[in-house]
């Protein structure tokens, strides 16, 4: 028996349904159900909420969104294999489990989205992780329709999101989450935790909009993190001479000699502000 609900153990439902994880699809199954409870907590409160999932595979993230009190989950699934072990979830949590069979690259979230808040909470597949979370970080009407992201990446790519400047990690992701959201580290998932084990540690972000950041015009900031960090070892007056190079550095007061990793957020507002 599991630890949250009365259904089987993943690893029967997994057996049941021959849900062998795909590498095609960046699967990697999650069978610790009271992990998955303590990814569902990080989002807390879910009871008047809408919860996307994006990813869901056989539904142990799923079950702990329900288990915690979620009001109602949409689960955006690619793979046709894994909806009959949801299907089984939406019976023993009827009218709260909406399964969608479609890839969720370019999904709508006015399609998913009811009256209630909507929180995005995902074991993403690896492969389309990191676009899914630029997707919904570059929405054009902010605030968005969304009331935080609970999502796990690999570590790395977690620690892009979060990095401050100066660091190793901060780049274009830094830039575009800071700007837009406060972003944290809610803790590690070890490989071990998987199956199949990926090569790397994971780790959970949870991301909540700023409800009024500094205004700039997204596609001049695109442009300039771009063209800034594609390459950061060079200085700025030559990283960003198709943009105005030392000129536009000197117009919003950025000393040209300085490198993409040194400058703040603001100061990135600045520069796409100028363009």
């Amino acid at each position: 028996m599991s630890t949250i609900d009365d259904l089987p153990p993943l690893r029967e439902v997994i057996a049941t349904h021959d849900l062998a994880p795909q590498k095609r699809l960046g699967q990697n199954f999650l069978f610790d159900l009271n992990l998955t409870a303590k990814i569902a907590r990080q989002a807390k409160p879910l009871d008047e909420c809408t919860v996307l999932e994006v990813g869901p595979g056989p539904g142990g993230l799923t079950r702990a969104l329900l288990s915690e009190g979620a009001a109602r989950v949409v689960a955006v699934e690619k793979d046709p294999r894994c909806v009959p072990a949801l299907d089984e979830i939406a019976e023993r949590y009827p009218g709260r489990l909406d399964i969608r069979q479609l890839d969720a690259l370019g999904l709508d979230l006015s399609a998913v989205a009811d009256d209630r808040p909507l929180k995005i909470v995902s074991n993403l597949p690896y492969n389309v992780g990191t676009q899914l979370l630029l997707d919904w970080l570059a929405v054009p009407a902010w605030p968005p329709r969304w009331e935080s992201l609970t999502l796990m990446f690999q570590k790395e790519v977690a620690e892009r999101i979060v990095a401050a400047p100066g660091t190793n990690h901060y780049g274009r992701l830094a830039v575009l989450a800071g700007w837009r959201t406060k972003a944290r580290i809610a803790f590690e998932v070890p490989r071990e935790a998987f199956t199949p084990p990926p090569k790397v540690t994971s780790a959970i972000v949870h991301l909540t909009p700023r409800p009024e950041p500094a205004p700039a015009p997204l596609d001049a900031l695109e442009r300039v993190t771009a063209s800034a960090f594609g390459q950061r070892r060079k200085m700025l007056r030559q990283s960003l001479k198709s943009l105005g190079g030392a000129a536009l550095l000197e117009s919003v007061g950025i000393d040209p000699q300085r490198r993409a990793e040194t400058l703040s957020i603001e100061e990135f507002l600045k520069l796409a502000n100028a363009i």
